[in-house]
């Protein structure tokens, strides 16, 4: 049995979980023993996990009974959730509020909360959003910021990790190049003349390994993290470079990308006003200098591209 302390980790199977998962596993130095927290240990991902060394445990958000067993000796978690699974905001809350409040129940010495802005604090609900669900602005990011609370009353010592737009969105929300009807391409985003805090999100992963390396001084703390910190027209750039074709920029009218019509379109608009209306304060908040102190090979947008251009569907 590994006598090196244990990080758990919540969502190992995912994108941000399976990134820690992986940095801790290729740290040369070896700090850590990683633990997977998977609803399922015997699936196909969990028997992945256990292949490489991993130890898979039972444990399930929606059942707090489980995460006791789950967290128990461990000396840090890393806990996310993931609205889009399911796209209830109550959900994650609740989901949230159980596992912060299993990690304090278990003792945990050190938490890492994927976290991200209640934008009711800065806009109350009717004010400058429009209201979604009778109750959020931007359902994805309030349930989250509101349980920020619960981890600072209940949970173990907590440090905060602020995500940003994840580069993987190009593939897998189609928010990539578009071939218009001249057979020009257009990156066509609602950025309302904002820059776009970007990131690979496995990098978010290798950066909260370096907030677990940060021990009792990160505890507090939030992390704002980001790869890069482009402007529309720079990202259209990165994809011309990569795909050897131009690529334009079009910034889309906020209320046209509420009207798409896809799941989560009026959610993921609300993101970008959100971003847009609280301007350089965004921005600020995640920081690609603090992000590769934690994390150095955190990549830029051209670096992503690079390894994954041909991912990304070209409409």
């Amino acid at each position: 049995m590994s006598t090196k302390p244990i990080i758990a980790v919540v969502g190992a199977t995912g994108a941000q979980g399976g990134g820690l998962v992986r940095a801790i596993l290729a740290d040369p130095e070896k700090r850590f023993a990683v633990r997977a927290i998977n609803r399922n240990p015997e699936s196909e991902k969990g028997a992945a996990l256990a292949a490489q060394g991993v130890s898979v445990v039972a444990g399930d958000a929606d059942r707090p009974e489980t995460l006791g067993p789950a967290f128990a000796g461990a000396h840090g978690a890393f806990i996310v959730t993931n609205f889009w699974e399911h796209m209830s905001a109550p959900r994650e809350l609740a989901q949230a509020a159980a596992l912060a409040r299993a990690t304090g129940k278990a003792g945990v010495q050190h938490v890492v909360w994927s976290t991200l802005e209640d934008t009711r604090k800065d806009f109350p609900l009717g004010t400058k959003l429009p209201t979604l669900g009778g109750h959020y602005n931007v359902p994805h990011f309030d349930a989250k910021g509101e349980a920020d609370a619960v981890f600072a009353a209940e949970a173990g010592p907590t440090s905060y990790l602020l995500a940003a737009f994840y580069w993987e969105n190009f593939i897998f929300f189609g928010q990539g190049p578009r071939r218009g009807e001249d057979g020009k391409l257009v990156l066509a985003l609602p950025l309302g003349g904002q820059k776009l805090p970007g990131i690979a999100a496995a990098d978010i992963g290798g950066a909260a390994l370096g907030i677990f390396h940060r021990g009792a001084a990160a505890v507090g703390q939030s992390f704002g993290v980001a790869g890069e910190v482009p402007s529309g027209e720079e990202m259209a750039g990165s994809f011309s470079r990569a795909l050897g074709e131009p690529v334009a920029f079009r910034d889309v009218p906020f209320a046209t990308a509420r009207a798409y019509g896809y799941p989560g379109a009026d959610d993921m608009a609300n993101m970008f006003e959100y971003q847009q209306l609280l301007g350089p304060a965004f921005l600020q908040a995640r920081s690609p200098e603090l992000t590769r102190s934690l994390y150095p090979a955190t990549q830029d947008l051209d670096a992503w591209l690079a390894a994954n251009a041909k991912r990304v569907p070209i409409g």
